[in-house]
């Protein structure tokens, strides 16, 4: 049988020669300047430019681009076409196409003063461009914290002592931020103390589990109120203590994102980046481990239930779902995602310290999720999978107990350990989940304008404040996100974000190209321009086979809806995923016409990286 280490071994060999070659040639390429001052420098206001240390970021940076997709992406598309077929995108499309998306979505961003991808296609398409762009990027945004939330709800169900360990190590956060920034505490010292914290956290959360309604939890389980929730909206499809937190997350998520990164952001992100790092890590060290010592509790080999292809169009019970295009949106953040260029170009962009670092930041930050990935699928190939239909609520178990076999290797018991690695889960989804509202509001002010470096609390009588305002704008991506989630119709909405994140990926791929090229007709444009044309085709086919096939055909002119609500929701889902398709054809003809005639010769001179 075939031992899970390869699996690992194969995206170490990949991503090594990747950050090694590639990286360092990409840094020379973009003409990154240690000595230049970057965005942070410019603008600092203590709020959202604040320039960090290079670990404090990297910290903050993975911990947000590292949510659920990495880990279910990868378990579901292992299920369903073989764990060949997953590894094979995860080795060689991470460093090739997410990685560089990722890093050139920050380098691009940090040659417009920290500006998103939306602002930088606008420099050069034009105002229509710009707001395209920011509007797609806006409606995914909504579709990410729906998606995070009801995973990170789900996680706390299944899991009520995460629950314990996430409050204590959000209280930590805010402690150790007031220690850094407002006490000026040494840096070492400081995190010694605090990491150490975050691990006590663990071992409450395991003592006091935590849960909002009754259901099967662990013994001395602490219930806060009496009854299963069935009255809580959406209880009904997803069980009254899930439907509960979702909720609270949310509320949480705009919370966090009106506070200035200093005070939760950067110091939550830095602690849980070191409970992240230990959980892949430590999941890593313990497959190496197992395989050549035989450490763990059983053999680390591809379970039986694992087939290495399972066909083009996968097993039976998944249905029909053809491996292209439907692979490659399924594993999603786990190669490359749009939502990356988002955090780059957002959080990241403002906070760092000098240009060179966007190499380790940037390229390398998606490296680390893309061995998330890996990890993901050697849980999958440990445990098995039974329900490959069963989307979220089958991969997110399985995870957690394949992670607990494994760590086995390094003498943590298995309960524990599972434990263990659904708090790691639910700490990259609360991050990424929070700074995904933050991004929203980015979206929002550069919609409708706001200077550099000033933010709007929202709270004046001027309409465009409410809509940007730091305190205000967090509504407008909740409230819808919430509505979508609480429908019942999640396994829809996982697919809806596949398929728009992936899409905005080839637009921020394709915002890079334009920049390239307008910045100096001499430069190549293979390195964005073939991955960005590969995701433009897979997403849009991917998306069409869900608008046309899934929805029209079979579920309203075939009658599988069944229920007018079904139907209506089939409906809603044709029209977003038409607007998608729609916005991002004519954001491409766009970037094709200008890269066309920089090329030609344009009318009036290309501008200078950070001539805006």
């Amino acid at each position: 049988m075939t031992q899970v280490i390869w699996i690992i071994a194969a995206v170490l060999v990949t991503f090594t020669a990747g950050y090694v070659g590639y990286s360092r040639y990409l840094t020379r390429f973009v003409e990154l300047d240690e000595d230049a001052k970057t965005p942070a420098h410019k603008y600092e206001d203590g709020q959202e430019y604040v320039p960090s240390k290079k670990p404090v970021l990297l910290g903050h940076h993975y911990s947000s681009i590292a949510g659920g997709a990495p880990i279910v992406g990868p378990i579901t598309a292992g299920a369903i076409w073989g764990w060949v077929p997953a590894l094979l995108w995860i080795a060689i499309g991470n460093p090739l196409m997410g990685a560089v998306h990722d890093f050139v979505s920050l380098s691009g961003s940090l040659r417009h003063e920290g500006k998103s991808i939306g602002y930088m296609i606008g420099e050069y398409v034009g105002e229509s461009g710009k707001n395209m762009l920011l509007w797609f990027a806006f409606l995914t945004i909504v579709l990410v914290v729906a998606v995070f939330a009801l995973v990170v709800a789900i996680v706390f169900n299944a899991y009520p002592q995460v629950v314990t360990a996430s409050l204590l190590y959000i209280g930590l956060a805010l402690v150790f931020g007031v220690y850094l920034y407002q006490f000026n505490g040494p840096f070492i010292p400081g995190t010694i103390v605090f990491v150490a914290g975050v691990f006590v956290s663990v071992w409450v959360g395991l003592q006091y589990p935590l849960a909002l309604f009754a259901g099967d939890y662990p013994a001395g389980t602490i219930v806060l109120f009496g009854g299963a929730g069935n009255w809580v909206p959406g209880a009904g499809a997803l069980g009254g203590n899930t439907a509960a937190w979702i909720p609270f997350v949310m509320v949480y998520a705009a919370i966090a994102s009106a506070l200035p990164v200093w005070v939760l952001l950067q110091p939550r992100d830095y602690l849980s980046s070191f409970l992240l790092y230990t959980g892949v890590g430590g999941a890593t060290v313990a497959i190496i481990v197992g395989t050549f010592l035989g450490t763990s509790s059983q053999s680390l080999v591809i379970d039986s239930s694992i087939g290495a292809f399972e066909g083009f169009w996968g097993v039976e019970e998944a249905g029909l779902a053809p491996l292209f295009p439907l692979l490659f949106i399924t594993i999603a953040c786990g190669t490359i995602s749009g939502f990356h260029s988002l955090v780059s170009s957002g959080t990241t962009a403002k906070q760092l310290d000098k240009e060179t670092d966007a190499r380790l930041i940037g390229y390398g930050g998606m490296l680390g999720e893309g061995l998330l990935a890996a990890v993901a699928l050697s849980t999958l190939a440990v445990a098995g999978f039974a329900d490959p239909e069963g989307g979220i609520g089958a991969a997110l178990p399985n995870f957690a107990e394949g992670g607990g076999i494994i760590l086995t290797s390094l003498g943590v018991s298995e309960s524990v350990g599972a434990v263990f690695m659904a708090l790691v889960l639910c700490s990259f989804l609360l991050t990424s989940t929070d700074t995904a509202v933050r991004l929203g509001r980015y979206m929002m002010e550069e919609i409708v304008g706001t200077p550099a470096g000033r933010t709007d609390t929202g709270l004046s009588a001027d309409p465009a404040s409410f809509f940007r305002g730091r305190y205000t704008n967090p509504i407008i991506q909740v409230v819808p996100a919430y509505l979508l989630v609480v429908s019942g119709q999640w396994v829809v909405l996982w697919q809806l974000f596949g398929g728009a994140n992936q899409l905005l990926a080839a637009l921020a791929l394709l915002t890079a190209t334009v920049w390239l090229a307008n910045w100096d007709d001499s430069k190549q444009l293979v390195s964005t321009g073939v991955p960005m044309a590969i995701m433009v085709v897979i997403t849009i086919l991917g998306l069409s086979i869900l608008v046309f096939y899934e929805n029209l055909y079979l579920n309203l002119l075939q009658g599988g809806a069944g229920s007018l609500e079904a139907m209506l929701s089939s409906a809603v889902q044709m029209v977003i995923g038409l607007v998608l398709i729609v916005l991002a054809l004519a954001l491409v003809r766009l970037g094709y016409r200008n890269i066309s005639n920089v090329r030609r010769g344009p009318e009036t001179p290309a501008a200078e990286p950070g001539d805006d």
